[in-house]
């Protein structure tokens, strides 16, 4: 495919240029093993020439007027906006989205264009009073200088521009690397968009390679001032040693293990949709999804009958198809990984209301019930489409249950009283709930971020700012201090 074949290249200093590693990155199509591209991987001197190349351009671009760099944001929403069927089918071929996936991570990914463009303008100044007779003390919100940005396979373009464009708005400049599944929707892709828009050369950097190539040499750079990762819990740890041994700051969202809870009281029909949409939604690849469905015990056998009516309705398949619910898993390590602990959960004791089977990358929904209090995979993060319900007696059960998990990111609560759910909701040691909805939610305003192994920081809204400035305290003396020597 032309497009991706056009976008195969390393992106840097505003040159497209092909890496100088010794070997390649093949860009497949989960679906049909399609080759959609190669890219040979970026070295560490490359790297260390993205870094320079985005320090030099900074310097310029900090000092300019925040209402030129919202210029800059607003083309690259038309652009988005100009490329929408094109960047919809990369979305479909490149990741295995479903055309569901792709308008839906698009429409979130043209909010947060539009929430980075008032981004630019928002950064304020003080004056805080002194103690001091004739002081003037003044606190500047200033860039931070440069950014390292790490995105990954699942929502590539919107992960990648969530971070790159409030940081772009702010004053700052960007080096990005893509995960190496999604080497175009979540980086060079982004580049052509910034390019189109008339960025800067210099100002965004894109590098497609792998720790194999280069090690912590993106972390480990002295120029960036803070690395904004999304991934793993297992790879935030590391990112956040690195970062913390180097005096950097670290925003990581991490993965997740939430809990749906229903109580007794829910809508259950309604509780289904959600919980079904939560679980499966791009196959499972989502770390707000709801791996875990608790279940009050005295509604069970009704939930449980209608969960699984509906699951099995599911349609697997091409997700170039409209009518496709749930498509590949990423690749094909993803797919055996997922199918094997299946298969461990149900030899260990689990009782499978649905089995999933694997053809390929595509791996048919799994319900698992029955599992021991115990078990492992009620504590770990399943990025596939897999769901097990667990039922509860009574509210502090369920909060007990919810809370049993290392993760604390996302969650829900399904209730006929809002106010017990967010009582509930209170309780649940997460950075986010929601009350009679899904687990699936991201919006450009509101924090976004978890608790416990499921990241540091916050994102969207004024988190943006807290996350890519920095703050500068300069004083000013209208009098004369009195010195005591």
């Amino acid at each position: 495919m032309s497009f991706f074949t056009d976008l195969a290249h390393q992106y840097i200093d505003g040159e497209w240029r092909p890496g100088k590693g010794s070997w390649d990155i093949i860009d497949f199509n989960p679906y049909n093993g399609e080759k959609l591209a190669s890219i040979t991987v970026a070295t560490a001197a490359e790297v260390d020439q993205a870094y320079r190349s985005a320090e030099v351009a900074q310097r310029a671009w900090g000092d300019t007027n925040p209402y030129a760099r919202r210029l800059v944001l607003e083309r690259a929403l038309r652009v988005v906006e100009e490329r929408e069927p094109e960047i919809s089918e990369a979305i479909v071929a490149e990741l295995g989205g479903t055309r569901l996936k792709a308008a839906f991570e698009l429409h979130l990914a043209k909010e947060f264009l539009r929430e980075s463009i008032q981004l630019a303008l928002r950064p304020s100044g003080q004056i805080l009073p002194s103690p001091t007779e004739g002081k003037e003390n003044r606190v500047y919100r200033v860039p931070v200088g440069v950014v390292g940005v790490i995105s990954p396979f699942n929502f590539p373009f919107l992960l990648s521009l969530k971070s790159v464009a409030p940081a772009l708005a702010l004053g700052n400049a960007v080096v990005l690397k893509p995960h190496q599944n999604t080497p175009v929707c979540g980086g060079t892709l982004v580049a052509k968009v910034f390019e189109e828009a008339g960025l800067p050369a210099g100002l965004l950097n894109v590098v497609v390679t792998d720790i194999a190539e280069i090690g912590d040499a993106l972390l480990e750079h002295p120029i960036p001032q803070v690395i904004s990762f999304t991934g793993s819990d297992k790879v935030g740890r590391h990112v956040a040693t690195v970062c913390a041994a180097n005096l950097k700051r670290a925003v990581l969202e991490l993965g997740g293990n939430s809990a749906l809870i229903v109580l007794d009281d829910a809508d259950l029909d309604y509780a289904v949709d959600a919980a079904v949409f939560s679980r499966y939604v791009h196959q499972g690849q989502v770390c707000m999804a709801a791996n875990r469905i608790l279940v009050d015990r005295s509604v069970e056998k009704e939930f449980t009958e209608k969960f699984v009516a509906k699951v099995a309705s599911l349609r697997v398949g091409d997700p170039a198809d409209p009518e496709t619910q749930i498509g590949p898993l990423i690749n094909s390590s993803q797919a055996e990984a997922i199918s094997s602990l299946v298969d461990q959960t149900v030899e260990a004791g689990a009782t499978a209301l649905l089995h999933g089977s694997a053809e390929g990358n595509l791996v048919s929904p799994s319900v698992l019930t029955g599992l021991a209090a115990d078990s492992p995979v009620l504590s770990q993060e399943i990025f596939g489409p897999v769901a097990l319900l667990v039922p509860f007696d009574g509210e502090d059960e369920a909060v007990r249950i919810a809370n049993d998990t290392p993760y604390g990111l996302s969650g829900a609560v399904h209730t006929g009283n809002i106010e017990r759910g967010v009582r509930i909701g209170q309780r649940i040691h997460t950075g986010m709930i929601h009350i009679n909805d899904g687990t699936v939610h991201d919006e450009p305003i509101v924090p976004f971020g978890g608790e416990k192994s499921s990241g540091l920081g916050r994102l969207n809204g004024e988190s943006m700012v807290e996350a890519f400035t920095t703050q500068k305290w300069i004083s000013v003396q209208h009098g004369r201090s009195q010195f005591p020597f």
